[in-house]
């Protein structure tokens, strides 16, 4: 009968055991079926579709291992419109990456002091960031309308422009400079701008919002020494938020690499605007070729995931220096 009772417990210890990985397990369940039906399954289709010759038309009646072939990504590292949307692509994202956390950078500063209206003029820098994409869009193409916008009129009178300029349809102009014509990418230059503008609040509110968990006595003690305010910013408030500066890179450039609604919109890819997601979008609905569009896609998604690795890498660090 002792004996008995000694082993009961263990058998208990066991059993409460299994329950709680039983429920542990129930509990995971819902997030397990919907990772592996919205993310797991469509991904992997579209890795079998990349070995495919698959037309838009033959999508009902293709089955899952059909002519598996590598062709697709042959014919898109073969083609030099793939390499030149890379270009594009890397371009556009730094440029806007760099541009959003630098004006998020500048706004953050300017508005970290008390004055009066500063929680409406916090609240006036989220518009860009969550106004509807086509709404910005359409007025920032009225806006630089050659024949009927502001920007085109302003320039004529304040700044003695000759001929309107086509900002979102002109690929390049010669602009000069030191005497020499410098070519300009114009329409990628003011898709960047857009960028960077619609997504600057987001650097904003991050950026914000470690400025003001700075402790002020550091700045007090250098004030008291005789430190300009430039000296300041570079050697005390500047490295307190590199780090934050570093994850905004890196989830800025993830995102921005992604981007497709923003320059469909303003350019529709035309103007030296082509990006890679554009370019999946115009396999897919203009050539209809949905092999060469989920290869692309791949490679894509192959990019991502790189950069997504870099910024988990950055996310560990960070943890890992926290005290």
């Amino acid at each position: 009968m002792a004996a008995g009772t000694r082993v009961a417990p263990a058998r208990r210890g066991r059993t409460v055991k299994q329950q709680d990985a039983r429920t542990g397990l129930l509990l995971l369940t819902p997030t397990l079926v919907i990772v592996f039906a919205v993310v797991l399954v469509p991904l992997a289709w579209s890795v079998l579709i990349a070995f495919q010759r698959v037309r838009l038309i033959d999508v009902g009646r293709t089955g899952l291992f059909t002519r598996l072939t590598p062709d697709n990504f042959a014919r898109v590292f073969a083609s030099d419109v793939l390499w030149e949307s890379l270009r594009t692509t890397v371009a556009y994202t730094a440029g806007s990456t760099v541009l959003a956390v630098s004006l998020g950078l500048v706004a953050a500063l300017a508005l970290r002091k008390p004055f009066r209206g500063r929680s409406f003029v916090r609240a006036a820098m989220l518009i860009p960031y969550v106004a509807p994409v086509v709404a910005v869009t359409f007025v920032w193409r009225v806006l630089l309308n050659p024949e009927f916008g502001i920007v085109n009129s302003w320039g004529r009178e304040l700044f003695g422009w000759d001929d309107p300029i086509a900002f979102l349809s002109q690929a390049r102009a010669e602009v000069p400079l030191f005497g020499l014509d410098v070519p300009v990418p114009t329409a990628l230059l003011t898709v960047i701008a857009f960028e960077g503008w619609r997504y600057f609040p987001f650097a904003f509110l991050f950026l914000l919002a470690r400025l003001s968990a700075l402790p002020a006595d550091l700045e007090e003690a250098a004030t008291v020494d005789g430190a300009t305010p430039s000296q300041r910013f570079r050697h005390i408030v500047l490295p307190q938020l590199m780090p934050v500066i570093a994850v905004l890179v890196v989830l800025r450039s993830i995102w921005t690499f992604n981007e497709f609604d923003d320059i469909f919109l303003l350019t529709g890819g035309a103007a030296g605007t082509q990006v890679v997601s554009v370019r999946v979008y115009e396999l897919l609905t203009v050539q209809r070729n949905v092999g060469a569009a989920a290869a692309q896609s791949v490679l894509l998604a192959v990019v991502l995931a790189v950069l997504l690795g870099a910024y988990l890498w950055l996310l560990r660090r960070r943890e890992g220096a926290r005290p």
